[in-house]
């Protein structure tokens, strides 16, 4: 299978203060390779992880970030795996693979050069009992097993120097109970879900940078902005902060806002006051994979849009991207959070309903943090994006958010 043919999503996997530790890269095969058989889908896909994480170079994986990769026991044997980073990659061993004496010297052997070892949708009985004492993560589907049978197993399971990763956890209550039993890391998407949207007022730690965001949307004096950000010294700290680092690029230092304002300009300023709205839920108590996940969609969704559109229309890319969570971040209704922000027309019909100019390339960048993504093919070809294309963008936005330290 040609490597031009699949495209890479993510996931990430969150330890016990829903941090992220890792993604787990996932593939999907373009419309005409759908229906290929699942051990060549498999390997083609591994292939393609594997080309396209060595293509990038290492720079990506900063961050001490570690990337999961699904391998078929065909994969297991293959020389693509010795031109990965074996500290930097955990590999994970399908449930179909089958324990012989061979797959388990390989195992060893990978172990031995560093790689991490992950047994995916583990299921315990007499014939995969052998391959553990050369895993160091377990993956438990409690969709699958039920979360009635996950405390017996996982305090067998327990006996062993294992981390235990509890896969498909859709919702809050799903996280407590696995956080409860003892799990110890996370996978699935429910720090990204609304649940009941309970907040009447937006936060304190908010509402000051969405009065500066409309202030500079209504080309307020600079003298105005400057005295608004000077009564919260954190946010005028963390403004800097994240203008002076490596993913911003800039060869001079910014010393003051007036300054940011005089290099930068009002609309890319607006950019970054986007991200400090974001990762303003630190102080909050959402969830640090919320943020990141928030942050990088942004930049996934400029990147995306890069081939077609530029100028203003880039950086409303990245605002779409970036304040697609605040649902979520804020506890309430998008329409509700829309009143209270000057935002174009455009912006807001991609946030409420996906339509617009820039609509089609939220939704690309939400499908590929589906595990199916089965919208990213048909959502490419709409966009006029090959494989190729979404990949590199995928690991650059990845790597931006690391550089940025957010």
């Amino acid at each position: 299978m040609n490597q031009e043919h699949a495209f890479i999503g993510r996931q990430p996997i969150l330890n016990r203060q829903q941090q992220i530790i890792g993604y787990e890269l996932l593939f999907r095969l373009n419309k005409e390779a759908v229906t290929a058989d699942f051990s060549s889908d498999m390997q083609a896909g591994t292939n393609v992880l594997v080309n396209t994480i060595s293509n990038m170079g290492t720079d990506w994986l900063v961050g001490n970030k570690i990337a999961f990769i699904n391998v078929a026991e065909s994969m297991l044997e293959s020389n693509f795996l010795e031109l990965l980073q074996p500290q930097r990659v955990v590999l994970e061993i399908v449930e179909t693979t089958q324990p012989s004496p061979e797959l388990l010297t390989r195992l060893a052997d990978l172990r031995a050069q560093g790689f991490g070892i992950a047994l995916d949708d583990f299921i315990l009985t007499p014939q995969t009992a052998p391959m553990i004492e050369f895993a160091n993560y377990i993956k438990l589907d409690i969709q699958q097993l039920g979360l009635a049978q996950v405390p017996a197993l996982s305090k067998e399971l327990r006996r062993h120097p294992i981390l235990q990763v509890a896969e498909k956890v859709e919702t809050k209550d799903e996280f407590k109970q696995c956080l409860d039993i003892g799990m110890d890391c996370f996978q699935g998407y429910y720090f990204a879900h609304p649940e009941t949207l309970s907040a009447k007022v937006i936060n304190p730690g908010y509402a000051n940078i969405l009065n500066l965001l409309n202030m500079l949307r209504n080309n307020a004096e600079i003298r105005d902005i400057e005295n608004a950000l000077k009564r919260d010294v954190a946010l005028s700290f963390k403004l800097l902060r994240y203008i002076n680092s490596a993913g911003f690029g800039l060869s001079c230092e910014i010393q003051s806002f007036r300054h940011a304002v005089t290099i930068l300009g009002y609309q890319k300023l607006y950019r970054w006051l986007t991200l400090l709205l974001v990762t303003a839920g630190a102080e909050t108590g959402s969830p640090p994979a919320l943020l990141k996940t928030a942050v990088t969609r942004g930049r996934l969704v400029e990147l995306l849009g890069a081939h077609l559109l530029d100028g203003q229309d880039k950086d409303n890319l990245f605002i779409v991207g970036m304040f697609s969570l605040l649902d979520v971040l804020l506890d309430m209704p998008m329409d509700n959070i829309l009143e209270t922000l000057i935002l174009p027309e455009s912006v807001s019909d991609a946030l409420l309903f996906r339509t617009g100019i820039y609509g089609p390339f939220l939704e690309l960048a939400e499908a590929c943090e589906d595990p199916e993504m089965s919208e990213v093919p048909r959502l490419c070809e709409q966009l006029q994006i090959t494989p190729d294309m979404l990949n590199k963008a995928h690991v650059q936005s990845l790597n931006w958010v690391e550089e940025l330290g957010v």
